[in-house]
C-alpha cells in the first residue's frame, strides 16, 4: 500500500493527504476504500475513521514528471472535519506543482460551495462530484458554481438512469459498482448518458461495466473503449510534454565539495 500507483482507468497516481470518510449517500454503500482499510489493516490500523496527514502534503513535489493525480483515492478532502487550513495547505502544494493535473472528487457539494471563494482555484485543478442516481442530481447544480478549469462528473457506481444538465461540464466518467455485492449497472444507463455527452459535446469516459472484479465485465460500450478526455487535458501535455523536473537533493560528492 506504500505505491501511488494506481489501477483506476482515469488517473496515473493518487495523492492521500487525508484517509477514511464516512458513508453520505447509497453510492457509498459498498465503498471500495472501506473494504481496503479492512483488507489492509497493518496499513490502517485506525480503520476507516478520518485522519490527517500532514506528512503527505509535499509527495507529489518528488514526482518530477508531469502526472495525473487523484487526490484522495481513500477519502474527501471536503469532509466536514478536514480544516479549511489543512484544505488549503492541500491547494498551495497543487500550485506548487503546476505540472501535474490534479482530480478532486466529492460526494460533499455543499462544503464545496460553500468554502470554494476562500481556495484558490489554480488552472491544474479538475474538480467533481459523484453523481450515481437521479436523486443526487442536483450535485452538478453546486459543482457549477466552482469557478475552476475543468468540472466533471463521475457517475459510478451507476445505479439509476439520469437526465444531466450538462452546462459548464467537461468531462463525465460512468463506471459500474464491482465486489462480492455489486449492483448491476443496465445498458440502457450507459447509453443514455453517453447521448447527452454527444448532444452537449461533453467527454465521456466509460471505466468498467462492474462485476464480482472491476475487470470482470470488461470496459467496451458500443464496441470499443471509451478514453476520451477534458480538451484541456491535450493542451496540458503538450505545454509539460518531456517536461522532467530536477532533483533539488545534491550528490554525496557535490556536499563534500561544498
Amino acid at each position: 500500500m506504500a505505491s501511488n500507483k494506481t489501477g483506476i482507468q482515469w488517473t496515473d497516481k493518487s495523492w492521500n493527504p487525508t484517509t477514511g470518510c464516512d458513508k453520505v449517500s447509497p453510492g457509498c454503500t459498498h465503498c471500495y476504500a472501506e473494504a481496503l482499510t479492512k483488507r489492509f489493516t497493518n496499513n490502517f490500523p485506525e480503520g476507516f475513521i478520518l485522519k490527517l496527514h500532514p506528512e503527505r502534503l509535499k509527495q507529489p513535489l518528488s514526482w518530477r514528471t508531469p502526472n495525473l493525480i487523484f487526490v484522495n483515492s481513500m477519502s474527501d478532502i471536503f469532509h466536514e472535519d478536514v480544516p479549511i487550513n489543512f484544505i488549503k495547505q492541500v491547494f498551495e502544494i497543487i500550485g506548487e506543482t503546476p505540472w501535474h493535473i490534479y482530480q478532486i472528487l466529492t460526494k460533499r457539494h455543499e462544503r464545496l460551495v460553500d468554502i470554494a471563494p476562500e481556495l484558490e482555484w489554480h488552472e491544474n485543478i479538475w474538480i467533481g462530484v459523484s453523481v450515481e442516481s437521479q436523486n443526487y442530481v442536483h450535485r452538478v447544480d453546486y459543482l457549477r458554481e466552482v469557478d475552476a478549469n475543468v468540472r466533471f462528473l463521475s457517475c459510478e457506481p451507476l445505479l439509476g438512469d439520469l437526465e444531466l444538465n450538462l452546462t459548464g461540464i467537461d468531462w463525465v466518467i460512468v463506471g459500474g459498482e464491482s465486489g462480492n455485492k455489486y449492483r448491476p449497472m443496465k445498458e440502457e444507463w450507459v447509453k443514455g448518458i453517453y447521448k447527452q455527452c454527444q448532444a452537449a459535446n461533453v467527454a465521456f469516459f466509460f471505466k468498467q461495466w462492474g462485476g464480482r472484479t472491476p475487470k470482470s465485465l470488461g470496459r467496451i460500450f458500443d464496441g470499443k473503449v471509451w478514453d476520451e478526455m477534458p480538451e484541456v487535458w491535450e493542451k496540458h501535455q503538450q505545454k509539460w510534454r518531456g517536461y522532467r523536473v530536477e532533483s533539488k537533493r545534491k550528490s554525496r560528492k557535490e556536499k563534500i565539495n561544498v
